[in-house]
C-alpha cells in the first residue's frame, strides 16, 4: 500500500515538471523570419509567425534589408541570456541574406541553432557556424543551392521541392505542406532539448519508482 501511495506521488509530481522545459525552451528562443523585396511577396512568413507565437515562441518579422541590423540584436539578447535558441527563416530574398547573417552572427559570437532558406534565386556560400541550415529551393524554378564556404562549420541540407504540389517562388512561404515542413523543423530545433530533460527526468522518476517499490515489498514482507 505503501509503495503505491508513493508511486501515485510521483506520477502526479511529474506532470507539471515535465511540461516545464517546453514552456521555458519556447520562451527563450527567437525566431528571425525575414521577407524579400517591397514585402509584397513574402506575406506566407506571417501565417509561419503566428503559429509560432501560438506555441509561445518569440517571433520578428522584417524585411531582408534589415538583416544586419537583426543580427545585432540577436547578439545582445544572446549576451543577455534572454534567448538561448535562434533561428532564422527568409524568403526569396530574405533566404539570400542569411548567410551573410549567419556569418555576422558567428563574428558577434552567438549560435544559430537553425537556419532555413526558402528559394533564394542567387547563388549563395554558408560560412560562419550554424546548427543545422535548410535550403529549401526549386530547382524547375529560378532557385539556388547553397554551397559550402571555407569557413562553414555545421550541417547543410540543400531540398529541391519542385514535386511539391503547388509550390512556386512566389508561393513556397504560403504553401501548407511547406509551412508544416520549416514549422516541424523549428519546433525540433527548439523544443529537442527540453524533450530530452523530460526523457533523461522521465527515466529517474521511473527508477525512483522502482527502488520505492523494492522497499515496500521487502517491508511487506517483514
Amino acid at each position: 500500500m505503501c509503495a503505491a501511495v508513493v508511486g501515485l506521488s510521483l506520477i502526479l509530481a511529474a506532470g507539471p515538471a515535465t511540461a516545464a522545459p517546453s514552456v521555458s525552451a519556447a520562451a527563450s528562443a527567437h525566431v528571425y523570419l525575414l521577407r524579400g523585396v517591397l514585402n509584397i511577396f513574402s506575406f506566407g512568413l506571417d501565417d509561419i509567425a503566428e503559429k509560432l507565437r501560438a506555441q509561445g515562441i518569440q517571433v520578428t518579422v522584417a524585411n531582408f534589408v534589415s538583416w544586419s541590423s537583426l543580427a545585432n540584436e540577436a547578439a545582445a539578447e544572446y549576451r543577455s541570456g534572454r534567448i538561448k535558441t535562434l533561428v532564422l527563416v527568409g524568403h526569396s530574398s530574405g533566404a539570400t541574406a542569411l548567410p551573410d547573417m549567419v556569418a555576422r552572427l558567428n563574428d558577434l559570437g552567438t549560435p544559430v541553432k537553425l537556419a532555413i532558406g526558402l528559394d533564394s534565386v542567387f547563388r549563395t556560400s554558408l560560412n560562419g557556424r550554424v546548427g543545422k541550415y535548410i535550403n529549401f529551393y526549386i530547382a524547375s524554378g529560378a532557385g539556388m543551392p547553397v554551397a559550402k564556404g571555407t569557413a562553414f562549420q555545421g550541417s547543410l541540407e540543400n531540398v529541391n521541392v519542385e514535386n511539391v504540389p503547388g509550390v512556386g517562388h512566389i508561393t513556397i512561404e504560403k504553401n501548407e505542406i511547406m509551412q508544416q515542413k520549416v514549422i516541424s523543423a523549428i519546433d525540433a530545433a527548439v523544443f529537442s532539448r527540453a524533450m530530452e530533460g523530460s526523457v533523461a527526468q522521465g527515466r529517474s522518476q521511473d527508477a525512483i519508482a522502482a527502488r520505492q517499490n523494492t522497499v515496500g515489498t521487502a517491508a511487506a514482507r517483514n
